[in-house]
């Protein structure tokens, strides 16, 4: 190479440094590699119980709306994240195993328990029976496979549609304060806190949203992932509908702002609105009150003076679908103030991830008691629940005689515990002042009642931290949890660390030592004893430090397997028959010939079972408007959307009769014109095999008297 060339590259190169260092003096960020996707996971609609009250005659009677998984992945160019919120109760440890086991099948080492987080919304309105815990699936009568294949393939084909997806793009972090859409459900407990710290936070819940926006380098919109702490119970325990509740309609609405003349759940953009810690917060925001007189409970116990009036929360709205709907656009519109906001600051810097199973009863950690001031070595507990649980909360009171905050032992209620297993002594010292209503850490018949190894990880998103915990924390543990991620590694603010719920493994509720000692429900569902937020605090603070140095960590003890201990008592669909003198997918009832904005309109099929075919990725129901221009009927609305509803009656157990009674309420926005309604569905035959079948009502006409359109 010449002389003069030499100089021309040399001063070319200088040039190039030069460039890239003023780009990154101006403020210019390399972009992540980023995927998002979206699948259906909605589980059998029909006869099968839901999780999350544990009332076993709760059983699907039909759809309100679809579960859907969304799934987002980052990549620095070195390492990868998964992060997954799927309408759902919880995750489970077995099922997380297997979707892990699937995923490695196609990728290799690409996708690990490492860097897959897989966090559950906690609605309580969705199929239950996935959760290989003997204590979660009694309610629903055991182990219900096609529950569980539902989430398993789902949560899979939302993941791979994000992988199909990947693309350079940027993320950026906003948050703001929502009122009026969350309150405490045991204010008793939070006083509990000391006095100095509850006084560093103006609210006993968390009222701030969190946002991530993910945008491709050209700054198309491409996802958003939402944080904000309130329970899915809006929908409550006299539901038969299966239901996403609030965050999941929320996640629907953002999706519509964004996926213009798309169907739900088919569009580009995925938007979640992920579960945090929402241990004790409600969504029914008019309180607690007393079922008959509407007077307020009794604030500690959650009583009522009437001998059987229970105690229960609603609102904001008129009834459970109303309180939905508003709690769902207070989200969805305080989520789309963030992503238009100027407030956002650029999320930049390496993705980290660290994951470790732990057994929580073998734990220690120190603790410094602020009342004595003196510290000491704590351990946990085997699980336990108490009394209180029994009394469930004001978003679903339990049943018998219980009530929360009961700390004393009742001998009858002991000798119906003792009958499946007895506590220690140990375990009643080590729960104190927790009286044990079952000592499920004693429990094995049929198989492990309750979890004892838990998963936990944590994740570096350049400055920002998503802490993936194994349950509930309430509103001050998630605090506490904030505090000691964030003085753990250099430069993190605590507002930085995100408490990811309900992710990866289902281990009850996480209280702070001082919540536990009054014994509302929380505490009482708190498993591993007084001091399990202080062994999650100790282990965080681990990973924590793991991530800032770099080292490696081992995976932990590993969780049992339990596929082949599992028993399921769900009756399994057999046959089924059309009505007499008819055939599946006959329409008996038909809509009025011209309907007005505002009406509903009913048609009712003859049906068979739901669960022959859950109809993934598709519909029950659609709801057609006839296209005088290309002279085509054109789907306006599936049983995914809010305005529609899928009831499923069972006209006779013995003969397998059945039908579906559909339901579509006529929204100010629709287009006048001709609509019809159609039903899908499979029914099984008595011989064997599976046939789809499907019906057609007749068209009636969409008028508009605002308009003065009468077609």
């Amino acid at each position: 190479m010449g002389d003069p060339l030499r100089g021309m590259m040399k001063s070319l190169s200088a040039l190039v440094l030069m460039t890239g260092a003023a780009c990154l003096l101006c403020g210019v960020k390399a972009s992540y590699n980023i995927g998002v996707g979206i699948a259906d996971v909605t589980g059998p609609c029909a006869e099968v119980g839901f999780m999350g009250y544990g009332k076993v005659d709760q059983k699907g009677k039909g759809l309100h709306t679809r579960q859907f998984s969304r799934a987002f992945i980052i990549d620095d160019g070195k390492q990868r994240l998964v992060f997954v919120s799927v309408d759902g109760a919880m995750m489970g440890t077995g099922l997380r195993r297997e979707i892990l086991a699937r995923l490695q099948k196609v990728y290799g080492n690409l996708y690990t328990a490492d860097n897959v987080m897989i966090s559950g919304t906690h609605t309580h309105s969705t199929p239950g029976g996935y959760m290989q815990n003997m204590f979660l699936d009694v309610s629903v009568l055991g182990f219900v496979r096609e529950t569980f294949i539902a989430l398993m393939t789902g949560i899979i084909n939302s993941i791979r549609n994000a992988h199909e997806t990947m693309t350079k793009g940027r993320i950026y972090m906003a948050q703001g304060e929502l009122l009026y859409a969350n309150i405490n459900r045991s204010p008793t407990a939070y006083l509990a806190n000391p006095p100095e710290e509850r006084a560093k936070y103006e609210y006993d819940v968390d009222k701030t949203m969190v946002q991530l926006k993910f945008v491709t380098e050209s700054g198309r919109p491409m996802g958003a992932i939402n944080w904000f702490a309130v329970h899915p119970t809006s929908m409550n325990n006299t539901n038969h509908l299966v239901s996403s509740d609030n965050v999941g309609y929320a996640s629907v609405l953002f999706e519509q702002r964004m996926n213009k003349g798309y169907l739900i759940g088919k569009g580009p953009f995925v938007a979640a609105f992920a579960s945090t810690n929402l241990g004790d917060v409600s969504p029914n925001t008019d309180g607690p009150r007393c079922e008959f007189t509407g007077r307020p409970c009794d604030v500690h116990s959650s009583t009522c003076s009437g001998k059987r009036e229970m105690c229960f929360a609603s609102g904001p709205g008129p009834d459970m679908f109303e309180s939905t709907r508003m709690i769902a656009e207070k989200l969805d519109n305080k989520a789309w103030d963030l992503w238009n906001g100027k407030d956002s600051e650029e999320v930049t810097g390496p993705v980290k991830s660290v994951h470790q199973f732990v057994d929580m009863p073998s734990q220690e950690a120190e603790y410094y008691d602020p009342g004595s001031q003196t510290s000491k070595t704590v351990r946990g507990c085997l699980p336990a629940m108490g009394y209180s649980f029994a009394a469930g909360t004001t978003d679903g009171p339990g049943t018998f005689a219980f009530r929360q905050g009961m700390k004393t032992e009742n001998p009858l209620w002991n000798a119906v515990r003792n009958f499946l297993a007895s506590p220690s002594q140990w375990d009643k010292k080590c729960h104190y002042p927790k009286p044990i209503l079952l000592a499920t850490g004693e429990m094995d018949f049929p198989f492990e009642w309750q979890p004892r190894i838990v998963s936990t990880q944590l994740a570096l998103v350049g400055n920002v931290a998503l802490a993936c915990v194994p349950g509930e924390f309430t509103t001050m543990a998630g605090r506490r949890l904030r505090e000691a991620v964030s003085s753990s590694v250099s430069g993190l603010r605590s507002k930085n660390v995100v408490v990811v719920g309900l992710c990866n493994t289902y281990s009850d509720y996480i209280t702070t030592p001082e919540e536990y000692q009054v014994q509302r429900y929380e505490g009482a569902s708190t498993l591993y004893g007084p001091h399990t937020l202080t062994l999650h605090l100790n282990q965080y603070k681990k990973l924590a430090e793991n991530l800032e140095k770099n080292s490696r960590l081992d995976s932990g003890p590993i969780p049992p397997n339990l596929s082949d201990d599992l028993v399921c008592l769900v009756t399994p669909v057999v046959f089924d028959t059309p009505k007499w003198d008819h055939r599946f997918g006959d329409c008996i009832s038909q809509p009025p010939e011209r309907v007005e904005s505002g009406m509903t309109v009913t048609a009712k099929f003859v049906a068979a079972h739901p669960r022959n075919n859950l109809t993934h990725g598709f519909t029950y129901l659609t709801v057609e408007r006839y296209d005088d221009a290309s002279r085509r009927w054109t789907i306006v609305a599936t049983d995914a959307n809010w305005e529609t509803r899928f009831h499923w009656i069972r006209v006779s157990p013995i003969l397998g009769t059945s039908e579906a009674l559909i339901e579509w309420t006529v929204g100010p926005d629709v287009v006048p014109g001709n609509y019809r309604i159609r039903h899908y569905g499979s029914y099984k035959y008595i011989f064997g095999g599976i046939f789809p079948y499907q019906g057609t009502t007749k068209i009636f006409k969409v008028i508009n008297p605002r308009s003065g359109y009468r077609g």
